[in-house]
């Protein structure tokens, strides 16, 4: 796998950070009373890094490390920043110059409201970088002016990275009036503000993760290979008296939806007419009393933070429920759950879905998603899915890349993010749905599950057409036509494409989470039946890329050849009143063919909610009799008709 390599480019940038972070802790030892030995003295250094610089600024060590854990789970990222231009373990700021050389596109040419009733939506608005960098995306020239050490230091050596840290996080103490306890509960003001939030909701929600990381605590091996332990203080009870000369603006949290453990504010989208009886940016409605939420997408925003807020303000744009911030894991609300945003590119799935866009750029493999970020969205998840009773598994759950077309036209259209650098095992962890095994090694259902960090498949065109990514972790295997990688990559009927190894090219790819049922299995690679075809995926038992599941499959019913499958579970000619003008059953060039197995997601009645006038009085749910199942058939789910299909328990 690529990035293994150490002469890779990759392996150049962990081996100078490493080297780096060795270096530094080498020299601080004897003031920690110790001498580094071998092998150990190179895994345990970033360790040792922070425990110098907590003695140096007169920091708990407890405080510094669960800020770093929140920011970057420890990882420096080979000295790549952020989405939102963060560097190094301590996630130290500098946006301007992270923002004006990165990559940032993604594709598709989807209509975002995806209703065949309506002339396709597709605005050509792109989200501006600001002009203006607020100060949460510039707190690395403060940690440079504090310690002395370059901007470049800073960036690039995670020992400089993790001193620079400390320093703001002890300037924060003086600057609130606090001394420079040993205990880490008298942090607590100073840690919500090196979130460099502007508002006491999000800064106190931000403190409070960390103080969670603190009491629970958190070991584990970064990106560089180092191994750094957090033990867990479960009595710290932090002191929040000092909150109140913060200086903190109060946020509203106004018509929110969001559980209390987040910080969440009111920034509606607009419901408004314009131009010839034309409106937007999304439809009312009254859900889940007039029909049931299924899905949460998950979308990454391609734009950051201040220019996203002001395209979903725009009436003439489109819309999603949610927007959550990468620095700090704030959220915005701005559409309500009863009501239908315009997001994802299929009108069953708008209708029956809540959309959140996450601040990120999909091409971008090195702008790593925060830790604060992650759970923000995890909390926000449980609280939508437990309210609403979504399940917490991946037909339920998805990326806008697994939302199929609604129509055979729409296929090679759909957008194809969050990506393969979204860490969907981490966040099922965060979810408390982990994906586990269940069944024993020769289960006739697996559940893709490699390991993020180090499985590192090669995509291209993150810059330039064609030319490789940086090596990175990902969330997805590739999938070829034979047991073996000089076999063709599986094509993609629908796409009608040469399948290539292109960030954007999801036609033989299949992403954690994901659930497939068994074709084969030949000596260190598995097969499943994925569109149509028998797909192969390499899966060692030393370092397996899937782990075994149970649950029910559809198969062709007896005699029958093939089913047809659809990209939305749309009612019967015969189910629509007078009135609402019946939605075509319109099949997707796929075919399920006869002996192949497919695991289901979930049992829908036909649904189309009709909502094409900016009044309400005519808009109309229409519920069939025809059934339908929810499948895993590619990357992305699709629906066969009940009455094609058996079901059968496989286990």
């Amino acid at each position: 796998m690529r990035g293994s390599d150490p002469t890779s480019a990759s392996g150049h940038r962990h081996t100078r950070a490493a080297v780096g972070a060795v270096a530094t802790a080498a020299l601080l030892l004897p003031l920690l009373g110790a001498t580094p030995s071998g092998a150990q003295s190179s895994a345990n250094s970033l360790q040792l890094t922070f425990a110098s610089a907590a003695a140096r600024y007169e920091v708990p060590q407890s405080v510094l490390l669960g800020v770093s854990y929140l920011q970057s789970r420890w990882d420096a990222h080979a000295g790549a920043p952020s989405v939102t231009g963060g560097y190094g373990p301590m996630h130290l700021t500098d946006a301007r110059t992270a923002l004006a050389e990165a990559p940032h596109h993604s594709e598709g040419t989807e209509d975002a409201r995806g209703d065949s009733a309506r002339a396709a939506l597709l605005p050509e608005t792109k989200a501006p970088a600001p002009k203006e960098f607020p100060a949460r995306l510039t707190t690395l020239p403060k940690a440079a002016e504090l310690t002395g050490l370059s901007a470049e230091e800073l960036r690039t050596d995670p020992a400089a990275n993790i001193a620079g840290g400390a320093a703001l996080l002890a300037d924060a103490q003086k600057d609130l009036g606090e001394p420079l306890s040993d205990d880490p509960a008298d942090w607590y003001a100073a840690v919500s503000r090196f979130s460099g939030a502007d508002d006491t909701a999000t800064a106190t929600a931000y403190a409070d993760d960390v103080y969670d990381v603190i009491r629970t605590g958190e070991e584990r091996a970064t990106d560089a290979g180092q191994l750094v332990a957090l033990a867990a203080q479960p009595d710290v009870t932090p002191d929040t008296s000092a909150m109140k000369r913060a200086g903190l603006r109060t946020l509203g949290r106004g018509a929110t939806q969001c559980p209390k453990s987040v910080s969440c504010e009111w920034i509606p989208a607009p419901y408004e007419e314009f131009g010839d009886n034309d409106y937007g940016n999304h439809d009312l409605g009254d859900r889940p009393a007039s029909q049931s939420i299924k899905y949460i997408v998950i979308h990454d925003t391609e734009g950051t933070w201040e220019g996203v807020l002001n395209l979903v303000q725009d009436p003439t744009y489109v819309s999603w429920q949610y927007t959550l911030r990468s620095t700090d894991g704030h959220i915005a609300q701005h559409v309500k759950a009863k009501d239908v945003a315009w997001h994802a590119g299929n009108w069953y799935v708008n209708a029956k879905s809540i959309g959140l866009e996450h601040e990120g750029f999909l091409a971008d493999p090195d702008a790593w998603y925060t830790e604060a970020m992650y759970r923000a969205s995890a909390r926000l998840v449980k609280y939508l899915a437990k309210k609403y009773d979504i399940p917490l598994d991946r037909q339920h759950i998805l990326g806008h890349d697994n939302v199929p077309g609604p129509t055979t036209a729409t296929v090679g259209g759909m957008h194809t993010d969050p990506g393969p650098y979204w860490d969907w095992r981490h966040y099922f962890e965060l979810l408390g749905h982990p994906f586990k095994a269940a069944g024993g090694k020769q289960a006739a259902l697996v559940t893709i599950r490699p390991d993020y960090a180090t499985n590192q498949p090669e995509y291209t065109g993150c810059v330039t057409k064609g030319e490789p990514c940086a090596a990175h972790g990902s969330s997805e295997v590739r999938l070829y036509s034979g047991p073996g990688r000089s076999y063709p990559l599986i094509k993609d009927i629908g796409l009608g494409t040469v399948p290539g190894t292109g960030v954007n090219d999801i036609s033989s790819r299949a992403s954690t989470g994901q659930q497939y049922a068994v074709a084969g299995r030949d000596g260190d690679w598995t097969a499943i039946w994925y569109l149509g075809q028998k797909a192969w995926f390499e899966n060692p038992s030393k370092d397996p890329a899937a782990v075994s599941a149970k649950g029910q499959v559809v198969t062709p019913k007896a005699g029958v050849e093939s089913v047809p499958v659809y990209g939305r579970a749309y009612p019967e000619a015969s189910a629509y009143p007078a009135g609402v003008p019946a939605q075509a059953v319109s099949p997707l060039p796929y075919k399920l063919p006869k002996g192949q197995k497919y695991v289901v997601g979930d049992k829908v009645p036909g649904e189309y909610y009709y909502a094409v006038t900016f009044t309400t009085d005519s808009h109309q749910v229409v519920v069939g009799k025809d059934l339908y199942y929810e499948i895993q058939f590619g990357h992305r789910v699709a629906f066969v008709r009940a009455a094609d299909v058996d079901v059968q328990v496989s286990r």
